[in-house]
């Protein structure tokens, strides 16, 4: 090639590269996805779980944190990405805290929500949960005042443990397909709290999680609820029963204060004397044991269609998001 020619390309692919280069800096973009990675040493860990983060590159201290608990055979990655949880997080600009089932611990993965020993404060899975929320909160300098825990199925269970076990940690929970509070103790058995239900009433409810706290006064965690109207292995009597639960602990009745339809799903609220809603639920008609996911980019779409990740056209994830006000930056 002749001499001057090829100057004159090198000249013309360095000032490509430089503008290419000059533009980069130039043009906001979006963070790269982060990556999911496990963190060891995060106390005594007395339910013997492991802890897994998501935290989105480039997140600022003071921005909230979501703890998601997956299902029976399910693992910490796979739930965040097929419920859409990492999605959100990149999406809204939270950090994520995926606790993991050791099989150890329980054959099937399932997060033990009907063993005494794991739901009681201070002790088991419970306080293994509770010492990753300091771990987290102290490594991303996260709010403390804007922590979330939500959970499918098995992990639904366990959200309602950590809402009663240490409701000062969390300012709401997001359950779906999963059980009340001392269900398995108030039914005497894990599998007719599933498949029948408990003989309580709201005040026998409510007392389950007052007693899992004694003297605490409040503020209690809000609740969102979602549960399939076909589902044979969680029935949705143990929605009604959460309802029941959490409206008393809230000291309100369980009567719904408004009702609608999202993505043409009812959807109910129930309201405090101040107007608060502070329980409110989505029952999915027609759709069997799994977390209802919406996959697509749209503004209130994420997750993946998978094993118990239901493609029904409407987002847990994104409808408890919206629900604490994550959504709004």
């Amino acid at each position: 090639m002749n001499p001057t020619r090829a100057a004159h390309r090198v000249a013309a692919l360095a000032a490509a590269l430089f503008a290419v280069l000059g533009l980069a800096l130039l043009t906001p973009t979006t963070a790269h996805a982060a990556s999911l990675t496990e963190v060891t040493a995060f106390g005594t860990n007395p339910g013997n779980l492991r802890m897994f983060r998501y935290v989105p590159d480039g997140l600022p201290a003071g921005r909230p944190v979501v703890v998601a608990l997956h299902g029976c055979t399910q693992d910490a990655a796979g739930y965040g990405t097929g419920s859409g949880w990492t999605q959100l997080a990149d999406r809204y600009g939270f950090s994520l805290l995926l606790p993991q089932q050791q099989s150890a611990n329980n054959a099937s993965g399932c997060f033990d929500w009907f063993q005494s020993g794991d739901i009681a404060r201070g002790q088991g899975e419970a306080a293994s949960i509770a010492q990753m929320v300091d771990r987290q909160l102290a490594d991303t300098g996260g709010d403390p005042a804007r922590v979330y825990v939500t959970g499918l199925s098995a992990g639904g269970g366990m959200t309602a443990v950590m809402m009663a076990a240490y409701p000062e940690k969390f300012a709401g929970g997001g359950i779906v397909a999963g059980l009340p509070y001392g269900c398995a103790q108030a039914a005497g058995s894990t599998y007719v709290c599933m498949y029948v239900g408990a003989t309580q009433t709201p005040k026998q409810w409510g007392d389950r999680v007052r007693a899992a706290r004694p003297g605490y006064t409040g503020p209690w965690p809000t609740l969102a609820v979602v549960q399939g109207t076909a589902d044979y292995t969680v029935k949705p009597v143990n929605m009604t029963d959460l309802v029941a639960q959490w409206t008393d602990v809230q000291g309100t009745d369980q009567t719904a204060d408004g009702s609608d339809t999202v993505a043409g799903y009812p959807h109910r609220v129930y309201r405090n004397a101040a107007g608060r809603t502070v329980v409110e639920t989505y029952s999915i008609t027609g759709m069997g044991h799994g977390q209802p996911v919406d996959p697509g980019s749209g503004p209130a779409q994420c997750g993946t269609a998978g094993a118990y990740l239901l493609d029904v056209d409407l987002c847990a994830g994104y409808r408890f998001a919206l629900a604490w006000g994550l959504t709004s930056g």
